[in-house]
């Protein structure tokens, strides 16, 4: 099946997101970048800005799915509460252009894309260069994750279609 999928790899402060045109086992790199919010800015304006560049996203693309990254629970709890408001942003933007959304460990998407759930942001960035043939160059780590996010939503999608159409003709 083809999918336009958006991985969203989202912060308060940088949200990197990653477009590709999935059919099958066909990956195509669409789109990338980093939206960025100044830390000086109170989090309800972030928030806004968010939700504004995440519209021009979803009105640029025909996005079918959405691939965002689930909260990782870290010692400071003041940063997991405003992650939790920018992924609630993404849902929302996400939800109202009719993209379904799926999440996503990190650790689950590492190990995904590069066989190793403990492997670094450079080795994922590596990886995401050679399955999508993207040159290598300056790539944000933030726009390289949330490419990651979208081929391992590929991945499963296809996955998915695949046990189902097997199980389908099982007696």
């Amino acid at each position: 099946m083809k999918e336009l999928i958006l991985g969203l790899d989202p912060g308060s402060r940088h949200t990197g997101y990653g477009i590709i045109f999935a059919d099958g086992d066909n990956l195509e790199h669409k789109a990338h970048g980093v939206i960025h919010l100044k830390d000086s800015w109170p989090l309800h304006e972030r928030l806004k800005v968010l939700h504004a560049e995440l519209t021009a996203v979803f009105a640029k693309h025909s996005i079918t799915s959405t691939a965002i990254e689930k909260i990782f629970f870290g010692k400071n709890a003041d940063s997991a509460f405003k992650l939790g408001h920018a992924r609630g942003v993404a849902m929302l933007v996400a939800s109202q252009h009719g993209s379904r959304v799926e999440e996503y460990a990190a650790r689950f998407v590492k190990k995904c894309v590069t066989g190793s759930g403990a492997a670094d942001k450079e080795h994922v960035q590596r990886m995401i260069f050679n399955l999508l043939r993207i040159q290598p160059k300056e790539l944000a780590f933030d726009a390289s994750d949330a490419l990651s996010l979208a081929v391992t939503h590929a991945r499963m999608f296809d996955l998915n279609l695949r046990l189902r159409g097997q199980l389908e003709g099982a007696p």
